[in-house]
Formats: structure tokens, sequence, C-alpha cells
């Protein structure tokens, strides 16, 4: 199940960050060598943030028995923490940082003042990986 879920993880976020990053300056003001950087950049760091909630997700939720067990549980408090480390590194980034900015054509969510695509990344892109990897699992016997 590990290895389904972090396979989805990689390609899903892969495929987000470059569809997204039209909606960040850097896409008029970057080199093409800029732009590539950038995604695998901030790849690699989705991977590794998706791994660590999942981590804290297990930690917290997880018993004996999961995947078998309590997934939803852990599903949940993964996409929860993820949407959370995302809401403080964009304001990190964009804010306190400055380490990039968004394009007038991000849509921002009122309050937050967040980008939408960032937000939405973290609710869709694990929501898939835990349910290709919850099915590759239950098909293969190995959930009961």
């Amino acid at each position: 199940m590990l290895r389904r879920y972090l396979a989805v993880i990689a390609i899903g976020n892969l495929l987000w960050e470059s569809a997204h990053l039209p909606l960040y300056t850097l896409w008029a003001t970057g080199s093409w060598g800029d732009k590539a950087l950038a995604v695998l950049h901030c790849t690699g760091g989705d991977i590794l943030i998706a791994a660590a909630a999942l981590l804290a997700g297990l930690l917290l939720a997880g018993s004996d028995r999961w995947p078998a067990s309590g997934w939803l549980r852990v599903m949940w408090l993964t996409i929860c923490i993820g949407i959370g480390y995302t809401i403080f590194s964009e304001w990190l980034n964009l804010v306190v940082r400055r380490s990039w900015a968004y394009a007038d054509s991000m849509p921002v969510v009122p309050l937050i003042g967040i980008g939408l695509t960032p937000l939405l990344q973290w609710i869709v892109v694990p929501l898939a990986a835990f349910w290709v990897a919850h099915r590759g699992s239950v098909r293969r016997g190995a959930m009961y």
C-alpha cells in the first residue's frame, strides 16, 4: 500500500506542479531551466511532505492492523496535516521569505490569502493516492 501511495503522490505532484506553474510569476520571468528546476524541486518537497504527513497520520491515528483497520482515519488526518502545512508554507514563502509570488491569474482563497491550486493539490493528490493504494490492497486481499 505504501509503495502505491508514494508512486501516485510522486506522479500526481509532478503533474500538478507542472500544470499550475503558469499561475506563478516564475512562468513569465524564469528561463526554461528555472521552471524545470522549480517543478522538480517542488515535486521532491511534495513527496517528502506527503511521506511525513502519512507518518504523522499513522503515528497519531493508525493501529496495529493498519491498513486493514482505520485507513480512513489515517487518510483524513494525513490530508489535514498536508493542508495545514501547505497553508503555513505558502504564507512563509509568499509573505515572510518572498521566495515566490503568484501571477495575477492565481485564484486566491479569501481570508487565508493563499492560492487555490496549492490548497486543492493537497486534497486531490492525496485522495487519489489513498484511493489507488487502498483499492490495490483490497484487490490483492491485503485488507481482509
